[in-house]
Formats: structure tokens, sequence, C-alpha cells
């Protein structure tokens, strides 16, 4: 066998172990490890390629946003900021059909940006807001779907687990990444919104009944503040510091982190045991990141010793394959492995196959990255794997729920992003125009 034949023979394997329940990190080692042994010959090969991976992957200086985003995120869970957010929001939308809705859409986007995790925002929000929705008579696939499709959102808008992945392994700024983040991000938020409007006009028995009968006390000025100024300090602190250049994405995480700490600290939402697993937790998904990075790169590393990129950007161009082609292909592809695979397993497998062709096209490495994302994201909401709808029927204690009733209620949303995933490929401006 050829070098690049044994090099698509190994991606088609990965996908296949992964599929079948292997731990993606120990797949991507295992058969990178064993395809660089075969193509050369030498185990010993195997073995340094394998060193260097592991060591870039832990003394990278960009690494420690991976903890110290990752602590935020759990110290702002633990403070109970998603819930206030959204008890805002539904106060201001409450009578409005379909405001409940909106309300929550809204919620996840700004949880995300404290956060950066989209099963968070599912297991948080379906505790919160599907129950309410169902006091107000919304269809139970509607409730469901509305938190499922909102959820995504945190890993588009920044700070972003998934973001922070693709920058390693195509070695971009994650500062850049995170601000190229935001407009998509925002663009898919109302999109959801108007979706909910448009829903509320066409069908409104699925979006609840007598909201003007509610009776709902509007919160006093210092509720409102301390709902409202927290998570109004964190997103500023974060992603002000970034755009602004005042601060460095480890430097944002860090500020961030100790202003998380602070608050949870004021709130009295943690204990000294609560911050003992906090940090726990946090070393258990950072490790696990960091891992997954570190396999990722002997796999990046693998392919380009197979010479399989160039092999894939042969093809394309000898059959006179455009851009239009190209992103075509690339997202059918991801659409395809999103109905089996994670995330960050697409996110591994794929980039490093296409990353030299769009590169090679003139394209930008950050635009590709939001594509990337969001593309991916869509496998969240479509089965037989869909987390985030997993997750949501986890944390129902609703037997009148069923996972189906849940992918279903996700399908207008998938759509949805679908459509914005066209919107970003046709106009790279709106994720790149805030990079100036």
């Amino acid at each position: 066998m050829t070098p690049v034949e044994i090099g698509a023979f190994s991606v088609l394997a990965i996908v296949t172990l992964v599929y079948l329940g292997l731990y993606i990190p120990v797949a991507l080692g295992l058969v990178s490890f064993v395809s660089i042994w075969l193509i050369s010959g030498k185990s010993i090969l195997a073995f340094n390629f394998l060193k260097i991976a592991v060591s870039d992957g832990v003394t990278e200086y960009p690494f420690a946003t991976i903890p110290l985003f990752t602590v935020m995120g759990l110290l702002v869970s633990r403070a109970g900021l998603g819930t206030d957010i959204y008890t805002v929001l539904n106060r201001m939308f409450i009578k409005i059909t379909g405001g409940i809705g909106m309300a929550t859409v809204g919620a996840n986007a700004v949880f995300a940006a404290v956060t950066g995790s989209s099963i968070a925002s599912a297991s948080v929000f379906t505790r919160i807001a599907v129950p309410e929705m169902r006091k107000l008579n919304y269809n139970k696939r509607f409730a469901v779907g509305v938190v499922a499709g909102s959820s995504v959102l945190g890993m588009i808008i920044p700070p972003s687990a998934m973001l922070i992945i693709y920058s390693f392994v195509s070695e971009q700024s994650v500062g850049d990444m995170f601000l190229a983040g935001i407009v998509p991000g925002l663009i898919l938020t109302a999109a959801y919104i108007l979706w909910i409007f448009a829903a509320s006009r066409i069908k409104p028995s699925y979006l609840g009944t007598n909201l003007h009968t509610l009776e709902s006390a509007p919160l006093s000025l210092f509720e409102l503040l301390d709902k409202t100024v927290p998570i109004v300090v964190l997103i500023a602190i974060v992603l002000g510091g970034i755009y602004t250049g005042w601060l460095t994405p480890v430097e944002a995480g860090a500020a961030g982190a100790l202003a998380a700490l602070i608050i949870a600290l004021l709130r009295r939402a943690i204990t000294w045991r609560g911050l003992w697993e906090t940090a726990l937790e946090t070393g258990h998904i950072t490790a696990a990141i960091l891992f997954l990075i570190a396999m990722a790169s002997l796999y990046s590393r693998m392919l380009g010793y197979a010479g399989l990129p160039n092999a894939l950007d042969s093809v394309l161009q000898a059959r006179n394959f455009g851009f239009v082609e190209v992103m075509t292909i690339y997202v059918v592809l991801m659409l395809f492995l999103g109905t089996i695979l994670d995330t960050a397993s697409i996110i591994l497998i794929v980039v490093p196959l296409f990353i030299a062709l769009v590169e090679s096209m003139g394209m930008s490495l950050v635009w590709f990255g939001i594509v990337t994302v969001i593309g991916a994201e869509i496998g969240l909401l479509t089965p037989p794997l869909g987390i985030s709808c997993f997750v949501i029927k986890t944390s129902l204690n609703d037997p009148e729920i069923t996972l189906k009733d849940v992918f279903l209620g996700a399908l207008p949303f998938a759509g949805i992003m679908l459509l914005v995933l066209i919107l970003l490929i046709r106009y790279p401006i709106l994720s790149i125009g805030i990079l100036g």
C-alpha cells in the first residue's frame, strides 16, 4: 500500500473505531501511531512523532486558556447566573406570544458568553425553561426544541471550547477565533428568535395561550441589578478585554475565573467542598482536552507524513472543483459525520484533511473555523447521536416527552443552523469583518 492509501484507510479506521465507542483520543493516537509505523517501516519514527505531539500538547502557553475558561464556566453555573438571566428575560417577554421561548434563546446566548459549553446550557435550561413553557401550554416538542436549538450557541459564542480546539488544530489565534464567533453567534440567536416569532403567528397554539391573564410582578431595581450586573461584568472582562487588546485570551480567562469566583463567594453559592469539587472537575476536563489535542496533533502529523491532504487537493483540482463545490463537499461530509460523531471528533478528523486546500484557495482559516464549528454543531441536534438532545431527555423529569419528541422539536432549529451556515459561507465578511 502507498502512504496515501494508508492515510486514507487510517481516517476510515478512526471514524469506525469512534463510532464503535472507542475513546476518540485513543482512536486517534493508536491508528496514527500504527499508520506512521506502516508507512516508514520503523517503530522508532512513530515513537518520535508521538513524543513531539505530546510535548507540543502540554508546553504551549495558549493551552492555559482551557483550564481557566473551564473553571470560570463551572463557577458561573454554581453561582446560578443562568437562572438569573433567564428570570430577567422571562419577565420582559412573558406577555408576548412565544416570549418565553425568545427569553430562553436570549438567556442561552448570554449564558454561552460566560460558559462556552452547549452541554451545560442544555442541562441548565432544560430544568428551568421547559417546565415554565409547559405550564404555559407550549407544545412539548416546541418547548424542548427551543432549548435544544439554543443550547448550541454555547459552542459558537465565545469563549467556546470548540473554537479553542479548532484554533490549536489550525494554529490560529484563540483571540481571533473568539472575536470571529461573536457576529455569527448573534446572527444565529436572531434567526432563532425570528423563527419563534414567525411560529407564534403561523400556529399560536404551539406557543401557549391566555398569556395576557398572567400576573407577573416586575423586578425591583435591586433584583434587576443583582441578576444582571454579575454576568455583564464577566462578559465585559472576558470579551471586552480581548476585543480592546487589553488582555490576551489567557489573561482574560484568568481574570474571568477570578471574577466568577468572587461572584460565587459573594453570593455564598460555593463552599470549600464545592470549590474542591470544581477544581477536580476542572482538572478532569482539562486533562481530557489536552489528551485529545495531543493525539489530534499526532493525527495531523501522520496525515502530512502520508501526503493525504496534498493528494486530496490534487484530486479536487484535477476535477476542476471550485470554491462552491469544495464547500458543498465539506458541509455534506460534516453533516453526515454529525449523525454518528461528536463535534470535537468531527473537527479533529476533518479539518486536517481540508485545511491545506482551503488555505491554497486564499480563504481565511479563521472564517473556516467558524464554518466548521457551526457545521459540526448541527450534529448535536441530529439523530442517532445528537448529544444535546440526549442531555435534554436525561435532564427532564417528564415521562410524556420522549427522545423522539426532542429530536423532532430540534429539527427546525437544525434547519435554521444550516441556513445560517450557508449565509456565512456566502458572505465570509460576517465572521471575519470584526477582525478589521
